[in-house]
């Protein structure tokens, strides 16, 4: 081994603490980065290989009642693979244990599994196919089945065309169509309150008057047909019939849900990184910077043997690299640790017959390259500037900073002082670039730990925004067809119903140029007391005589803005089709809703009165009794109570998204302590010399360990505000990264976010300055104080 390179073993351990640190800080990067894109990267094929080997369909259309015949001519349209036709009805449904209505989704297969059509074919995952001589037989979805420990054999009652039923469970199966279990015109998943059935064809055809009929289609496209082209040939042939449009995959709940979440983790797995990376290498040149300084007269005695200046340059870059790639491995055996127990949520989450964590080579390279190309953009300068240091001015100790009374003593206020701290302020004073360094290093530090916080900031702000702010009601419910507007009344006497107020919901598309979008949109009275429509500032906004207001997402995507005209398709009754004025654009952190004054919807439908629900608040003292009866209803639908609704909101975005926001809080605090610590220990390193001094003059341990802690505690509370506001900036890159149609996360940072970062880095800056001390009651005054001059 060349000295040189012994040199360099030594070299790192003695800065093993600092080294250590900042491996910490990298790996935390690392980490990330392997745990969120190679789960990314396991769920993607996991999912494109489900969905092709299930054949998940690409199309999907629901009529009101078309003939079988229909499915033949739907076959010839130009780039149609498969056609399969079937009936899908929602009903409510009584599970045991359950207080209030769940709704159960009734989908028609084929009596024998050999005669499908084969598309979004059922994985069993236990008992066994329906016998068409058997009637009442059923296969459930999973995760249904599992929430409620549902099994083949048990028995589950529904209410089937007005008509109470016992439904006879005989298997249990996931199907790509539902890989999360979303009902229709929620924005959540709900596995607790919403199950899906897989029913025989003759059956549920002749309880709801469908033989030889259908209400659904779906269908999958050849390789390289226009999806649009498609939908729109389906939807001419579907109209008569009462479609209510067409849509492809992308429109599809199950599938859209999946997709942001995918997007979500590619923005995790690139943008913590990033950030955490170029952190250690903001650090790696501060740390590289000072211990050249310090190793000035070394360089000068390498150059004078004869050493060039590439074998310099390349023994930093080596030092460099050894921490890089330690931090490097040590990332990746976190990563995958961590990957492995993130897949184990994500299997828990997301229905797949098989999901297993695959380590992706490709993202240890990426990850790799983002480390190695932080740590040299971070370092290249201080390794400049050592290779072209001349040997004689190495030899020479650094030329002493201006002495100068300080700002404190010009001012004459140096009485109010002690001499520790005008010491303190003395040599902050005379190296400003320094200290500017070290307060910046240790706001990163602060910036992280915002980071780590601030989803917990943005869905406690979402879910009170939602939830309690927007929606007052604690229950609604929904009819099966629209009804007259007279049945509020009937609603107004059911048990516990203190105050109603009815909505209608139309199903339509929306258009502006080339640019559409399925929605519904709600009508709501005109001063709604169960649905405020709220501003950024919280200030309630009044609902228009006229024309659409709409959630600020839903404008971005449609290029609109208020005093625009859109178009709006209706996708139900006569099919009308409107020209309507945007008046207002509002906030909605969940969905793309879309609102308008109920007696305006009225007329644009050309419809008398009638609604479509109705939102209530309820005496809780009677709820189980309006429950109950709502079980038994056939006129509703589907039943939404909001503290079930916020449940499933916690189980699902809420528990994934805090799940990540643990790993980047624990992450932070790594990194936190990491920068603040490698600012004492440079600190110790360039002023030991001097602090030695002060103890031979006669100043105690204690004084000496206040001038230096003393600075580091000055730099930590300078960098506490700069931390808090590139902390924001950094919460602002992370809602570009998560920002999606199905739900968006809000800027905010809360008091206690700021309040744990202030105490971690506290904390941090507390613990490093004990391990200094320590380090200065260890100080050789004797090796020390010996002049190299």
């Amino acid at each position: 081994m060349r000295s040189i390179d012994r040199k360099l073993l030594r070299d790192f351990i003695q800065m093993a603490g600092q080294a250590l640190a900042i491996c910490l800080v990298i790996a935390s990067g690392v980490a990330t980065c392997v745990m969120s894109l190679c789960t990314l990267v396991s769920m993607e094929q996991t999912k494109q290989t489900y969905y092709d080997r299930y054949r998940f369909a690409d199309v999907f259309a629901h009529v009101k009642r078309a003939p079988n015949a229909l499915a033949a001519r739907i076959a010839e349209i130009p780039g149609v693979a498969r056609v399969q036709t079937r009936v899908v009805v929602d009903v409510t449904i009584d599970v045991e244990g359950l207080r209030e209505p769940a709704i159960g989704r009734l989908i028609s297969i084929a009596d024998h599994p050999k005669t499908s059509a084969g598309l979004n074919k059922l994985h069993l995952r236990s008992g066994r196919y329906i016998e068409p001589e058997h009637p009442g037989e059923v296969i459930i979805n999973e995760a249904f089945a599992d929430t409620h420990k549902l099994k083949p054999g048990d028995s589950i009652g529904a209410v089937i065309n007005q008509r109470w039923q016992q439904l006879r469970i005989v298997g249990v199966a996931l199907s790509p169509e539902y890989v999360l279990q979303i009902p229709s015109g929620a924005g959540l998943p709900d596995v607790e309150r919403f199950g899906v059935f897989w029913i025989g064809y003759k059956q549920i055809a002749t309880a709801y008057d469908m033989d030889g009929a259908f209400n659904d289609v779906c269908l999958t496209l050849m390789r390289g047909a226009s999806e649009k082209e498609v939908i729109a040939r389906l939807d001419d042939l579907t109209e008569p019939y009462g479609g209510v449009g067409s849509h492809g995959r992308f429109d599809q709940v199950s599938h859209r849900y999946l997709t942001d979440e995918i997007r979500g983790l590619r923005g995790m797995g690139l943008i913590s990184p990033l950030i955490f990376l170029s952190v250690a290498g903001f650090l790696l040149n501060v740390v590289l910077s000072r211990l050249i300084s310090t190793q000035r007269e070394q360089i000068a005695i390498l150059k004078a043997f004869g050493y060039t200046n590439i074998d310099i340059a390349m023994h930093y870059i080596k030092l460099v690299a050894l921490i890089t790639v330690t931090g490097v491995v040590l990332g990746m055996a976190v990563g995958v640790w961590l990957g492995r127990g993130l897949t184990e949520l994500y299997t828990e989450f997301y229905r797949f017959p098989m999901f297993a964590f695959e380590f992706d080579w490709r993202v240890a390279l990426l990850a790799f390259g983002f480390s190695i190309a932080a740590a040299l953009s971070g370092t290249i300068g201080s390794v400049l500037r050592a290779v072209n240091l001349p040997p004689a001015e190495a030899m020479r100790p650094q030329p002493p900073a201006a002495y100068r009374p300080t700002l404190i003593e010009r001012m004459g206020l140096q009485r109010a002082f002690s001499q520790t701290a005008r010491m303190v302020m003395r040599n902050l004073e005379r190296h400003p670039l320094k200290a500017a360094m070290s307060t910046l290093g240790i706001a990163f530090g602060v910036s992280v730990l915002v980071l780590g916080n601030y989803m917990n900031d943005a869905l406690d702000y979402m879910i009170e925004y939602q939830f309690w702010a927007s929606e007052k009601q604690d229950v609604m419910i929904s009819f099966v067809e629209p009804t007259s507007a007279g049945s509020i009344h009937d609603v107004d006497h059911l048990p516990g119903v203190m105050y109603s107020e009815p909505f209608r919901a139309v199903p339509v598309r929306l258009r502006n140029g080339h640019r559409s979008r399925r929605v519904g949109i709600m009508g709501l009275p005109m001063d709604s007391r169960m649905r405020h429509l709220i501003d950024d500032n919280w200030q309630r906004v009044s609902l228009p005589q006229q024309g659409v207001m709409m959630s600020a997402m839903l404008a971005k995507l449609l290029g609109v803005v208020p005093g625009d005209v859109i178009t709006v398709e209706v996708q139900e009754g006569s099919r009308p089709v409107r020209q309507v004025a945007v008046t207002g654009v509002i906030d909605d952190y969940m969905g793309e809703g879309v609102f308008m004054n109920i007696n305006a919807l009225h007329r644009l439908m050309r419809e008398g009165p009638q609604v479509s629900g109705a939102l209530m608040l309820v005496d809780d003292r009677y709820e189980d009794d309006l429950y109950t009866l709502l079980k038994g209803t056939p006129r509703v639908a589907a039943v939404t109570v909001k503290t079930a609704t916020l449940d499933s909101f916690n189980e699902t975005v809420a528990e994934n998204q805090l799940m990540m926001q643990m790993f980047n809080v624990i992450f932070a605090c790594i990194i936190a302590f990491g920068v603040i610590y490698n600012t004492a220990r440079i600190s110790l390193s360039e002023r030991s010399r001097e602090l030695a001094t002060l103890r031979v003059i006669g100043f105690t341990r204690w004084e000496i360990s206040a001038v230096l802690l003393g600075e580091l505690a000055v730099l930590t509370f300078l960098a506490l505000p700069v931390g808090m506001l590139i902390g924001y900036g950094f919460a602002w890159l992370m809602v570009l990264s998560f920002d999606s149609e199905l739900y968006r996360f809000p800027l905010v940072i809360s008091q206690w976010n700021l309040a744990f970062a202030t105490a971690v880095t506290l904390g941090a800056a507390l613990i490093s300055g004990l391990i200094v001390r320590r380090r200065l009651d260890r100080l050789n005054l004797v090796s020390v104080l010996k002049a190299a001059e």
